[in-house]
Order: structure tokens, then sequence, then C-alpha cells
């Protein structure tokens, strides 16, 4: 039998909660409405929240980042996910916001004794434009890749190597080769030397390492100076999706040319997976291929990339 003292509470309420949510009016004004008591009209409410004929869910911006960075984690597997807010497509913007974040959580992993390894790019020039000054004391800082100082294009080495230095109170640790040797053999040679084993040796026991994913077109410019020949150049184009620390990847995360990746100069993308904090810090559309390809490959174990990224990260993959 139907309790009609029940149902016509729930009605009441039902009506009230239309009134106060839907429509804005205060207790005071559904009181008046409807002839009400305002005691009432708070006890039917709260009538209402406890037995489901309304709920509240309150939109947290900072609680949704925190899901993505929680399913990220689980998806592939990483020690650490920071997740940037971001409303436009724009990798200027992107990368800012995911050096402030980079810079932030540098601060807070960096120890005594700690040796940085750290790429190039625009992506880790801006981690280099937020770092904050530490007491941290015999932090060494030690690039893991040869750079382009032969050619016109900048790659921001000189200026990051400087606002790294600056930061935790050190030299850092150039290393003066490009990005590409004419063979192999060569390079087997050069890093033989003392002074260039040195550098090496110290970014492969580096414990933390900062890099970005590169995407092909990046790199056309590149592909112009005469480091590749025309069928490395074809072989890139055709089956990868973008670099890591000069390494070019498919999107399963292997490496597309092995005999230009043995002559590239810069840490082993093995290495990097046996980091404390291997930390790939990337965003934005047109890295998403290359972003996931980073993470299959299993390479990094700490993200940090922007909202969007995140959740085509999860959705496309």
């Amino acid at each position: 039998m139907v309790n009609i003292a029940t149902t016509n509470k729930t009605q009441t309420a039902l009506e009230i909660c239309h009134l106060y949510y839907e429509d804005g009016l205060s207790q005071n004004e559904i009181a008046e409405k409807l002839k009400i008591s305002r005691p009432t009209i708070s006890r039917l409410l709260t009538f209402a929240k406890e037995n489901g004929l309304v709920q509240i869910k309150v939109m947290d911006p900072k609680q949704d980042l925190s899901l993505l960075q929680i399913q990220l984690k689980k998806k592939y597997q990483l020690k650490d996910v920071l997740v940037a807010e971001n409303f436009i497509d724009d990798t200027q913007i992107i990368n800012d916001k995911l050096g402030k974040l980079t810079a932030e959580y540098l601060n807070h992993i960096v120890e005594d004794n700690h040796i940085i390894g750290i790429s190039w790019g625009r992506t880790l020039n801006a981690v280099a434009a937020h770092l904050i000054p530490n007491e941290h004391n015999h932090v060494k800082v030690v690039q893991l890749k040869g750079g382009m100082s032969e050619s016109d294009l900048s790659d921001y080495a000189n200026d990051i190597n400087r606002k790294f230095a600056q930061a935790f109170h050190t030299n850092t640790i150039n290393l003066p080769l490009p990005t590409f040797l004419d063979n192999a053999i060569t390079k087997d040679i050069v890093i033989k030397d003392k002074f260039i084993h040195e550098i090496y040796e110290t970014g492969k026991q580096s414990n933390i390492a900062i890099y970005t994913t590169g995407t092909i077109q990046d790199h056309e410019q590149l592909f112009g100076l005469g480091y590749l020949n025309p069928d490395e150049v074809d072989a890139i184009h055709e089956r990868a999706v973008g670099d890591i620390v000069s390494r070019f990847i498919d999107e399963n995360g292997h490496i597309v040319n092995q005999d230009l990746d043995n002559r590239t100069i810069g840490i082993d993308l093995d290495n990097l997976r046996q980091k404390d904090y291997s930390i790939l810090v990337a965003g934005a559309k047109k890295k998403l291929i290359s972003i996931h390809g980073a993470l299959t490959g299993g390479y990094a174990n700490v993200l940090i990339t922007d909202k969007q990224t995140a959740i085509d990260l999860l959705e496309k993959y």
C-alpha cells in the first residue's frame, strides 16, 4: 500500500529542490511561495539528499587532474604523473606550464650528491626558466646528448646549462659533440677519449634524467644539415613517430634505425630505464604519439604533461 503521507512529502521535496537548485530561490523565498515554514524547507532539502532525490557533485578541477594522474600511472606503470591544466593547444603556453611543474618537482626530489642528466630544446628551456635556487650540496648536472653547435638552429643548450648551474650551485658538464657522427667506428673511438668517457659515465650514473620527445616535424631542419643520408631520412619519415634524446622511435618505443642509433651521441635508451627518476616532460597534440611511444617503450617512470594530452593518452591508446 502506498503511503500517502510519504508520497506527498516526496512530491513536496522534489518541488522544493527544483525551486532551490534549478531556479535559484532562497529557502526564505520558497517558504513564502509555498506557505511552508523555513525549517520545514530545510528538513525537506535534507530528506531529498538522504533519499537520493537530488545529488550534489562538486566539480573540482584539481580532483579531476588527480584522477587522470592515477589512471596514467596505472596504464603505463609509472612512479609519478603530474598534469597541468590547459585550455588551448598552444605549445609555448603548455611548455611554460610544464616547465613550472617540472621545476617544482625537481625542488621536491633533488637531494645532496644527486646527479641530474639533462637534454636540450624548447621544453627543457622552459624547465630551466622556472628553476628554483636551492641549498643542496655537491649536485652535478650533465648533458645527456650531443648538440647542434655547428648549425644555425637554436638548441637552447647554453641557456639551459647556465640556469641549471645557477640553480644547483654547480657547473653543468657539457657534452661537446654533435648529435650524430659519420659512422659508428668514429663514435666508438671518440667516446673512448678519457675526457668524453668521463662525461658519458657521469650521464650513465645520473639518478635523475630530464628529457622530452621531439616530433618528426621538429627535426625537418636537422635533416637538412647533412648529418643523415637520404635513406636514413626516408626511414625516419616512414617508421618513426619522434625521438627521445635524439634516438628515433616508433609508436611502440622501438629504435627505427639501428645503424643511425649506433652513431648517435648520447645516453642509451636502456639506461633511461635504470634511473630513479626518468622524467619525460612533454605535451601538446603534436607530441601525443611520440609520448605514447616513449611510455610504451618503458623509458620513463615519471610523466609531466598537460590535461588534454593526458586525456588523449587514456582514450586513444
